[in-house]
């Protein structure tokens, strides 16, 4: 981790809550993708979507060669998230369940919209 001369671990500490109260703050994924893009280079965004493209098929304990054939993320990116996904700080087990519950509540919406033109 890149560390700063002038700068105290309590500040250090403080610019990555800053960080990550800007990330919750943001309302959609496209407010989050515009923001992504400015924050960080295209090779930072790759990496970052690298990583989270293999949590779903790491969940569905598909091999870690099937995943890099699917995704083409290397065996080795693959594993470090599998480490982190199951001994790491929970980011990726939070994220992937409130992306689930979220797609169950759109798809429950969706066909009680559909009950509702057709019943």
């Amino acid at each position: 981790m890149k560390t700063h001369e002038h700068v105290t671990a309590r500040q250090e500490t403080l610019a990555e809550r800053n960080l990550c109260t800007a990330l919750a703050a943001l309302r959609t994924p496209e407010e989050c993708r515009a923001f992504l893009r400015d924050l960080c280079t295209p090779a930072e965004l790759q990496a970052m979507s690298d990583r989270w493209a293999v949590v779903d098929y790491l969940k569905r304990d598909v091999p870690y060669r099937e995943i890099h054939r699917l995704t083409g993320v290397s065996v080795t990116t693959i594993g470090r998230v599998a480490r982190f996904l199951t001994s790491g700080n929970g980011g990726y087990v939070t994220a992937s369940q409130r992306l689930d519950e979220y797609r169950r509540t759109v798809v429950a919406a969706a066909a009680r919209a559909q009950g509702a033109r057709h019943g």
